[in-house]
C-alpha cells in the first residue's frame, strides 16, 4: 500500500509524462509522498507530503522545496536516499507494506521541522491535521482527481517529541517542530484507507521497533525473496541490469489495498472486512496481455487474490473492474478484461474461487449498455456514430466475449458459451477483405477516405496498423479471411516494415516503432509472435530480439513506452525467457527466443522450470531447433501452461540461420462454428445524389446470402430502385437496408 518517495511535480494535472509524481530530469524535490503510480498516462496519489526544513520553515511550495544533485540521488527495491542541498539533509527511506519509514539526518545546530502539506497535486475535497500526543500525529485526506474518491488517513509518529507550529496548522497544511535531540530523526507513517485506527494498527502491527535498518533490512529481504524467484546467466550485464529491473517493475502494481486486521474501502465507498489481501490498481487494458499471464506461473495466490478482488468488485458494483484506483471504477481505456484474467487464471488450474460468481459477474459487466456496448449487441459492431474508438471497442469486446465463452463451456454452461462464442465473431464485421484492415463504419459503410496511417478517434492511442492483427481469439478464421498463411506473413512483413510516419492526431503514446509496430503502447504486443502462425515462423526471432535490443534500456528513459503497471516490463520477462501467450485465455505460450544462455525460474512446491540456449559459433540469431524435456514440443512452437509449470527443461538451439519449424495447421472453420450471421456493409460513392446512385452491399466471405430492402419516400414505377445480387441502384431518396441469411431461418443484425 505505500510505494514511498521523492516528488519533484508539484501539480498533477496535465502531466502526462510526470504523472508519478517524479521525472529524472528534475532538479528539484518537493517533499516525500507515501503513494505513487507506476507509469500510467494520468496522475493520481502521491498523498502526505512530508518534506524535512531546518531553521526557516515556509508553507509554500516554492519556498520548501530544495534542489538536490544526481550524484546524492541512489535507489535500490526497498531503499532510497538523497541529500536535500537547501535544509542540507541527508534523507534515507523505506518501508514495510504499509508504512513508510523516513530518517532525516539534521545538520548539528539547526533547528529541524517538517512541513506536512496535504494540499499537493490533485484537489481536496476534505482533510485534517490533529496532534494526538507528544510523539504522533494523525489526519486524512479526501481527494478527487483520477480517482473521484479517494479516501486516505494517516498516522504520523517520530522518535522524539514533536509539536504542530502554532500558527501554521490547518485541516492542509502544517509546519512541524521536532525536539532537538542527538542522532538522526526517525518518523513512521501508517496509512490506511479505512481510518485513522486502521492506520494506526497497521504501523503498531508491522513497525513496532525505531530500528530504520532493521526495516530496510526487511523489504529488502522481501524484495530478494521475489526477484530470485528468477535467475539468469549469461547475456551482458546491462541485459542482466534490465531484466531484473523488468522484473521488480512487474511486482509494483497491483498493490495491497486492505489494513492488517483485512478492513478495506470497498466499490461501494463503505468499509468491508476480507479474509484474503484485497488489491488496487488494476490497470487492465495494459496488463491482461503480458503481466496477468506471467503472474500465473510466478504468483498464482497472488492471481487469486486479484480475482477474489474483481469479485468483491462486482458485488459492491455491480461489474467488474475496468481499471480501477484505490475503490474508485475510473473507466479509463476500454473492454472488460477482467473476464481474460479470470479465464486465463482457470484455464491454467487456478481455481480457488467462486466460479459460479465469477460467471455470474462476467455476463453482467458484459450486457451493460454503456461505452458502445447497447449497439455492439444489436448491430454486431459499434458505428462510428455510436460512441468514440468504435474500431477498437468492437475488437477487445469481441475478444473478450470469447474468454467468457472459454470461461462458461468449463463450468458447463453450453448456453451461455454458445451465446458469446457467437458474439466473439463480431470483430469480422469491420473487416475490409480489400484492404485487410479493420475500419470504422458510419451509416451501415465503411467510413472513407481511409488512411491506415491516420491516428483518429477511431481507435484507442492508435491506428489501422496497429490493430490491423487483434484477433487473439480466432487467428484460424482470420488467417483464412486473411488468405491463408503466406498472406499473413505479407501482412506481418508490411506491418514491420512500414514508413514509421503517422498521420492525423498526435497520440503521445504511439512510440517504439518498428515500422508501424508500436511497441510503446499495448495493442501490438503479441504481434511478433504471430509469425508463429504463418508460413514464415522464423521472422519472429529476429524481431522478438530487435525489440529486446533496441526497445529496452538501463538508463533512465529506458523503455520505449511509459510502463503501464508493469505491462511493458512483463513483456521483456516472459520474451527474455523465450515465451510469451498469443491468446491469454487460452493455456499456451507461443515460444521465441530466449536472451540468455540459462534461466531458473522457481515455480510452487518447489518446481523448477530451466530454460537454457546454445549458440552455434555465437550466433543467436535464429532459432535452430527447440527441445522440451528432449522431446521436440511439435506444433507452432508452443507449450501448455500445465507443462511449462510442472517444472522442466526448455533448450533452445540458435545459430546464424533458421531450423525447420511446423506451420501452424489452419484449422477448417466449419458452417456450425461460424458463429453469428455478419453485418452486411453498405457502401454507397455518395450521401446525395441527382440523377442515380449505385450502392454496393457486401459482407465477408461465408455461407451465407445477403438478403436487400430498400424503402422508398416515393414508389412510381420507373423510380423504383433496381437490385440487383450485390448491388442497389436508387432514382429516388431511399433507404437501402440488408441482412445475412443461413437459408435456415436465421438472420444477422440489419444494417
Amino acid at each position: 500500500m505505500v510505494q514511498l518517495g521523492p516528488d519533484t511535480r508539484p501539480n498533477g494535472f496535465n502531466d502526462w509524462d510526470g504523472a508519478g509524481g517524479y521525472h529524472y530530469t528534475d532538479s528539484v524535490i518537493y517533499g516525500f509522498s507515501h503513494t505513487h503510480l507506476s507509469g500510467t498516462g494520468v496522475s493520481d496519489l502521491c498523498d502526505v507530503l512530508i518534506m524535512p526544513m531546518t531553521d526557516d520553515w515556509s508553507l509554500a511550495p516554492e519556498e520548501y522545496r530544495s534542489t538536490f544533485r544526481k550524484e546524492t540521488e541512489h535507489a535500490h527495491a526497498g531503499y532510497y536516499r538523497v541529500h536535500l542541498d537547501g535544509p542540507d539533509v541527508g534523507v534515507e527511506l523505506t518501508t514495510s507494506p504499509r508504512v513508510g519509514v523516513h530518517r532525516y539526518t539534521m545538520p548539528q545546530g539547526r533547528t529541524p521541522y517538517l512541513v506536512l502539506d496535504l494540499r499537493h497535486r490533485d484537489r481536496l475535497l476534505g482533510s485534517s491535521i490533529q496532534q494526538d500526543g507528544a510523539f504522533e500525529i494523525t489526519g486524512y485526506r479526501h481527494s478527487v482527481s483520477w480517482a473521484l474518491d479517494q479516501q486516505l488517513y494517516f498516522v504520523i509518529r517520530a522518535d522524539r517529541a514533536m509539536h504542530l507550529v502554532e500558527g501554521t496548522a490547518d485541516s492542509t497544511k502544517a509546519v512541524i517542530a521536532l525536539a532537538d535531540s542527538a542522532g538522526p530523526v526517525v518518523l513512521k507513517v501508517g496509512i490506511s484507507a479505512v481510518s485513522i485506527e486502521g492506520a494506526r494498527r497497521n504501523l503498531e502491527a508491522e513497525t513496532a521497533q525505531w530500528d530504520f535498518d532493521q526495516v530496510r533490512e526487511q523489504a529488502e529481504q522481501a524484495w530478494n525473496e521475489k526477484l530470485n524467484r528468477v535467475q539468469v546467466k549469461g547475456g551482458t550485464p546491462e541485459q542482466q541490469r534490465i531484466f531484473h529491473t523488468a522484473l521488480y517493475h512487474t511486482y509494483v502494481a497491483p498493490y495491497i489495498f486492505n489494513d492488517v486486521d483485512g478492513q478495506y474501502r470497498g466499490m461501494d465507498g463503505a468499509v468491508h472486512r476480507a479474509d484474503h489481501n484485497v488489491y488496487t490498481v488494476f490497470s487492465l487494458w495494459d496488463t491482461f496481455r503480458s503481466l496477468h499471464p506471467l503472474m500465473t506461473i510466478l504468483e498464482p495466490e497472488m492471481t487469486r487474490d486479484w480475482i477474489r478482488t474483481f469479485l468483491l468488485h462486482y458485488q459492491q458494483s455491480g461489474r467488474l473492474p475496468v481499471w480501477e484506483l484505490w475503490g474508485n471504477e475510473t473507466d479509463c481505456m476500454i473492454g472488460y478484461h477482467s473476464v481474460s484474467v479470470i479465464t486465463d487464471a482457470y484455464m491454467k488450474g487456478i481455481r480457488d474461487f467462486d466460479g459460479q460468481l465469477a460467471l455470474e459477474a462476467m455476463v453482467a459487466s458484459a450486457e451493460q449498455d454503456h461505452f458502445g456496448l447497447e449497439a455492439y449487441k444489436r448491430r454486431g459492431y459499434i458505428s462510428s456514430e455510436d460512441a468514440p474508438e468504435s474500431v477498437s471497442r468492437t475488437l477487445e469486446y469481441a475478444y473478450d466475449d470469447w474468454c467468457i465463452a472459454q470461461f462458461a463451456e468449463a463450468l458447463g454452461r453450453k448456453d451461455i458459451a454458445a451465446h458469446f462464442t457467437a458474439r466473439s465473431r463480431n470483430w469480422q464485421n469491420l473487416f475490409d477483405p480489400d484492404t485487410r484492415f479493420f475500419r470504422a463504419r458510419r451509416n451501415g459503410g465503411f467510413v472513407e477516405p481511409f488512411d491506415p496511417y491516420e491516428v483518429n478517434f477511431h481507435f484507442t492511442e492508435a491506428n489501422a496498423w496497429q490493430y490491423a492483427f487483434f484477433v487473439p481469439h480466432d487467428m484460424d478464421r482470420y488467417i483464412e479471411l486473411l488468405g491463408g498463411h503466406d498472406a499473413l506473413a505479407k501482412h506481418l512483413d508490411a506491418l514491420f516494415t512500414a514508413s514509421e510516419r503517422t498521420t492525423g492526431r498526435v497520440q503521445s503514446d504511439i512510440t517504439g516503432l518498428i515500422g508501424q509496430y508500436a511497441h510503446g503502447n499495448e495493442p501490438s504486443h503479441n504481434f511478433a509472435y504471430l509469425y508463429n502462425l504463418s508460413a514464415r515462423p522464423a521472422h519472429a526471432a529476429g524481431y522478438l530480439q530487435r525489440i529486446m535490443r533496441e526497445l529496452y534500456q538501463a538508463t533512465p528513459d529506458g523503455l520505449s513506452g511509459n510502463e503501464d503497471c508493469g505491462q511493458m516490463s512483463a513483456w521483456y520477462v516472459l520474451s527474455a525467457l523465450g515465451f510469451h501467450p498469443i491468446t491469454p485465455g487460452s493455456p499456451e505460450y507461443s515460444l521465441g527466443v530466449p536472451l540468455f544462455d540459462e534461466a531458473r525460474v522457481e515455480l510452487e512446491d518447489g518446481r523448477v522450470l530451466r530454460i537454457t540456449s546454445t549458440a552455434e559459433a555465437g550466433y543467436r540469431d535464429h532459432v535452430v531447433d527447440i527441445r522440451w524435456n528432449d522431446v521436440s514440443p511439435g506444433r507452432s512452437r508452443a507449450l501448455t501452461h500445465e507443462a511449462l509449470t510442472a517444472g522442466g527443461h526448455l533448450h533452445f538451439d540458435l545459430g546464424p540461420r533458421p531450423g525447420s519449424a511446423p506451420v501452424h495447421a489452419v484449422r477448417e472453420i466449419s458452417r456450425r462454428d461460424m458463429g453469428a450471421l455478419p453485418a452486411p456493409v453498405i457502401q454507397a460513392p455518395a450521401r446525395t445524389f441527382t440523377d442515380s446512385l449505385t450502392v454496393q452491399v457486401n459482407a465477408v466471405p461465408g455461407p451465407w446470402e445477403i438478403l436487400i430492402g430498400t424503402e422508398h419516400t416515393s414508389r412510381t414505377g420507373r423510380d423504383d430502385p433496381r437490385v440487383d445480387r450485390d448491388r442497389v441502384t436508387l432514382y429516388k431518396t431511399g433507404t437501402v437496408t440488408a441482412r445475412c441469411s443461413d437459408g435456415a431461418g436465421n438472420f444477422g443484425p440489419e444494417v
